[in-house]
């Protein structure tokens, strides 16, 4: 990546995607947050400067910056893309670990988050926004629709589907062929064995409606 980026986002998400980037020594010009309590101070010695819409900041963007959002809630990143696709006409970049794998057969989306140690296999289809946590891994021909976010350690296996907006809990296991709807929740640690319909939490081993 020729030019530096700009991280919209310094806490959790920030800070794993600052790692992802300077783990592959790409510049980090900056990030900006929202938060009063961040700006103005130091995150990995990269400045956190203002708040997510720092307009003199954000006409940097598609000429001399790239971009990654990392907001911490997905309606956050959402609108946030939203406005730099329309006002900006720039799309996010994504931020892979370097010691993140991903095949050169997977088809990615735009803004992906890929933590370290996180495997994407061959023929998965991963949607924009998603964020896949350090040592997760998505088994080949997985599917994962736009901003949904897997937890450290979870496991997708072969042919899973998981839709929109989902959020699978760290160390989440969900077996072969299953289906998971838009915007359900996995509860950590569970093990996912039948169909989750949309905005449904499941929880435990074998994962149950709670």
């Amino acid at each position: 990546m020729e030019n530096p980026v700009i991280i919209l986002g310094a806490q959790n998400v920030g800070t794993t995607a600052l790692d992802a980037f300077l783990s592959n020594d790409v510049v980090v010009y900056c990030l900006l947050d929202d938060d009063a309590k961040l700006q103005n101070t130091e995150l990995n010695d990269v400045p956190v400067m203002g708040n997510t819409d720092d307009k003199e900041l954000l006409k940097l963007l598609g000429k001399k910056c790239e971009v990654f959002v990392a907001t911490e809630d997905t309606a956050s990143r959402r609108s946030l893309t939203s406005m730099l696709h329309d006002e900006y006409q720039v799309a996010p970049v994504n931020a892979i670990h370097a010691r993140g794998s991903v095949s050169e057969h997977a088809w990615l989306g735009h803004g992906i988050l890929v933590g370290a140690n996180a495997v994407v296999s061959s023929n998965t289809k991963v949607g924009n926004g998603c964020i896949i946590g350090p040592n997760a891994v998505v088994d080949v021909r997985a599917e994962l629709g736009d901003y949904a976010q897997l937890g450290a350690g979870a496991i997708l296996n072969a042919g899973v589907t998981v839709g929109e907006q989902a959020f699978i809990g760290a160390g989440a296991v969900v077996v072969a062929g299953v289906k998971i709807g838009s915007k359900a929740r996995i509860g950590a640690g569970s093990v996912v064995v039948a169909d989750v319909p949309a905005n449904q939490t499941v929880f435990g081993n074998p994962a149950a409606k709670v």
